[in-house]
């Protein structure tokens, strides 16, 4: 009787060893080739002399700052407001820079971000369209006023 227990306590182990080692292999495999997919994954866009002469035809109005909970609870702010093409050329994206000041005028936060991105529909000549930013995370010490919003990078058609 005791040497049927002793071999039976080998097969268990193994067996929950083999269960442990193919879980782990799975968890190893499926987190081996996810990359997170956000800003720093997208290409940087052009801004040479060309972008940067067309930039003046790009025009922003309409701003409206929100704040509001997201599904965590968490105060999320944020910037809604409109851009339009007033140039000849179509634009097919837009980096801007929003920077948000303290109360000495002093930049608290300069956050780049893409209005206009490659799933977007290219804004024609005389085109408007509203856009949204959301900000999780904007410094205390921000003067409560709206953010400077300047071109950046274009891709122009």
């Amino acid at each position: 009787m005791i040497q049927e227990d002793k071999s039976r306590i080998p097969g268990a182990f193994l067996a929950g060893l083999v269960v442990v080692l193919l879980l782990l292999g799975g968890l190893l495999l499926l987190t081996r080739g996810t990359k997170v997919a956000g800003p720093a994954a997208e290409p940087p866009l052009p801004f040479t002399s060309t972008e940067q002469a067309y930039a003046g035809h790009i025009h922003f109005s309409d701003f409206k700052m929100t704040r509001a909970a997201n599904f965590l609870d968490q105060e999320v702010t944020f910037l809604f407001g409109t851009v339009s093409n007033d140039g000849p050329r179509t634009i097919r994206e837009i980096e801007v820079t929003l920077e948000f000041r303290d109360v000495f005028n002093q930049v608290v936060l300069r956050d780049p971000r893409r209005i206009l991105g490659p799933r977007s529909a290219p804004l024609a000549p005389g085109q408007r369209r509203e856009f949204q930013i959301g900000f999780e995370h904007i410094p205390a010490d921000w003067n409560r006023q709206l953010p400077s919003i300047r071109v950046t990078a274009l891709l122009l058609e």
